[in-house]
């Protein structure tokens, strides 16, 4: 069985300028069968695009082009990268279909929509299908070398005493995001939306859950859904604790998190070298020695597309059997991600009361 087929599902901003392009960097590992968007004007602009590195790329639109799609028997798997209140339930009837789904974060809009998916998803098992289909969230800070490294230096800081993650971003009309409708109309706004990475990354450089939060919110820009402001604090299953500060109406761009150990601190900034945005990972240890890092670029977008085609592959030729996908791909885990951030806005529409997270 040669490299998987795959469809695209959206023809948005993200589309264009993060999938299309990384896409292109690891074109020998799948081939790109088709794009589709709701409307003609929009899947055939995101198909123009592609053309240039996938020239038999078939564009497709509406619901007889969703069809199309749907029932296409050589298409593998299916990107899904389309507005958050619609991605779970067309991500089912793909995997219903018997093909795996790569889908965008947030895992869902809400609480409710993850636990029916995950019922719906389950019962798959008990289908005609030959094996269950992977179902993977596209969480690319799980698979950003700084945040990797960052759970590695976790050991040499020894025990965690505290965290603090700040957040600023300029969410405003130089953004191409500021005019995405969806994200208006979107429980939580740009807050969850961004809000989940956040959590990813320190999920798993911590290496534990979150088990309950406590946040103040507020919404100071009104040409932002709200919130455009929140104060959290953090409580971990292991018994520390911290703070993640985010604010997406500043006039500046600020991503800073930072990790104190009994034996050292690091700390991980987004900053900007030569024109090109990064990562700088800086460890500072007892003895009063620094050592940084820069991480040019952001990677994760490509390494989780890798890995999820490998799996797509492997998965193939193990129709019969169980297989085992990437773990931080997994739903589930963004299931967890989301819930955290349905518990900050929740204990801030409480005036900051304590919110116990969801367990997935």
């Amino acid at each position: 069985m040669g490299s998987p087929k795959i469809a695209i599902l959206g023809a948005g901003i993200f589309v264009r300028t993060e999938y299309i392009p990384r896409l292109s960097e690891i074109s020998q590992l799948f081939s790109l069968k088709a794009i589709w968007s709701r409307t003609e004007e929009s899947a055939r602009g995101a198909v123009e695009i592609a053309k240039e590195f996938f020239p038999e790329v078939e564009c497709k639109w509406g619901d007889d082009g969703l069809d199309d799609v749907i029932e296409d028997s050589s298409v593998d798997a299916v990107l899904v990268v389309l507005a958050a209140q619609f991605q779970v339930d067309l991500s089912l009837r793909i995997l219903r279909s018997g093909k795996h789904v790569l889908q965008e974060k947030p895992a869902a809009a809400s609480i409710t929509e993850v636990e029916t998916a995950l019922s719906s998803y389950n019962s798959l098992s008990s289908t005609s299908l030959p094996s269950t289909p992977i179902w993977a969230v596209a969480e690319n800070y799980r698979f950003e070398p700084a945040f990797l490294e960052g759970k590695k230096l976790m050991g040499d800081i020894g025990e965690m005493v505290n965290f603090q993650i700040i957040v600023e971003v300029p969410m405003n009309s130089s953004s191409p995001y500021f005019s995405s409708s969806w994200r208006h109309s979107f429980a939580g706004g740009y807050i969850l939306d961004m809000g989940v990475h956040f959590i990813a990354a320190l999920r798993m450089m911590a290496g534990c859950e979150i088990t309950s939060v406590s946040a103040m919110t507020s919404n100071v820009d009104t040409s932002l859904p709200p919130p455009d402001s929140m104060s959290s604090l953090i409580q971990l299953e292991n018994g520390r604790s911290g703070v993640l500060v985010t604010v997406v109406s500043a006039k500046t761009l600020k991503l800073f998190w930072r990790v104190v150990g009994l034996n050292g601190t690091f700390q991980i900034d987004v900053e900007s070298r030569e024109g090109k945005f990064g990562y700088l990972v800086t460890l500072f240890t007892a003895d009063g020695q620094t050592k940084s890092t820069f991480y040019p670029g952001f990677s994760g977008v490509t390494e989780e597309l890798k890995i999820f085609f490998s799996n797509v592959t492997q998965a193939n030729l193990k129709k019969e059997s169980i297989f085992e996908a990437e773990a931080r791909m997994s739903f589930i885990e963004g299931a967890r991600d989301l819930a955290v951030m349905d518990a900050m806005l929740e204990s801030g529409n409480k005036q900051g009361a304590l919110v116990h997270v969801k367990k997935f």
